[in-house]
């Protein structure tokens, strides 16, 4: 079964507003769909990045889903970029707090986490 590439990430939020407004204005995905599915009383959003997708959902009464100490299963998404101070730099402008720059000892590359609305674990990855 030769797979090609990630298509796409689902996360479900608590605050579908404050979500959408996280990844479109905050991270600046583009938007490429968004559905209210009245049946589920749900919200779906669409986003691009690269050649995948994120799907936002809002499903009301989800649980939430322990991050920290680290739970099992994924772990985090990570978004790469070309300049990671100058993302850091939008973040901050945004008023979300990201930790300290850290070295992959593997790669040489600088990374550095920080959340979502809902504390969903998000990586900085310089290429």
């Amino acid at each position: 079964m030769p797979m090609q590439h990630i298509h796409h990430v689902a996360v479900i939020c608590s605050d579908y507003p404050r979500a959408k407004h996280f990844y479109t204005q905050v991270l600046g995905l583009p938007v490429i769909a968004e559905t209210y599915r009245e049946a589920r009383d749900s919200w779906k959003l669409d986003l691009a990045i690269g050649d995948a997708q994120i799907e936002l959902f809002s499903f009301p009464g989800a649980p939430a889903r322990p991050s920290y100490p680290e739970a099992q299963g994924l772990r985090h998404l990570a978004f790469a970029v070309d300049n990671i101070d100058a993302a850091i730099a939008d973040l901050h402008a945004h008023g979300v707090q990201t930790e300290p720059v850290r070295t992959d000892e593997l790669t040489g590359k600088r990374f550095t986490f920080f959340s979502d609305p809902d504390g969903l674990p998000l990586e900085l990855y310089q290429r």
